[in-house]
């Protein structure tokens, strides 16, 4: 149940962060469920070997560089996800910096997993 919720509040994000900036289009609230479901995916797969491919750049960077990786992330998936449209590599790491921020908060917000 709590992927389901994670997916849900991704797309809720994802269509508010795309609703606050102008250089990214999200189509419905169907394409922001694909692409949340792209999204961690991709975070689940891809993420970790960049991660591990680029752990020098990174550490040099002091993790800065995964910045980089995510807003790398975002741009494929928008490739993957048609009705979703970032503009550009800028665009695309201001998305996955809010996405992430909002999320956050949202989850926050959301019922806790204990039942104290």
């Amino acid at each position: 149940m709590g992927i389901l919720i994670r997916i849900l509040v991704t797309a809720l994000a994802a269509l508010l962060t795309a609703y606050l900036l102008p250089g990214v289009r999200l189509q419905d609230f169907t394409t922001a469920l694909l692409l949340a479901i792209v999204l961690g995916l991709l975070n689940l797969i891809v993420k970790p070997i960049l991660v591990i491919l680029t752990l020098p750049v990174t550490v040099l960077t002091l993790g800065l560089f995964l910045l980089v990786i995510n807003a790398l992330i975002v741009l494929w998936a928008s490739s993957l996800v048609k009705g979703f449209k970032v503009d550009n590599f800028w665009w695309a790491l201001i998305f996955s910096v809010v996405l992430s921020v909002i999320s956050s908060i949202m989850m926050a917000l959301g019922p806790s997993g204990n039942n104290e």
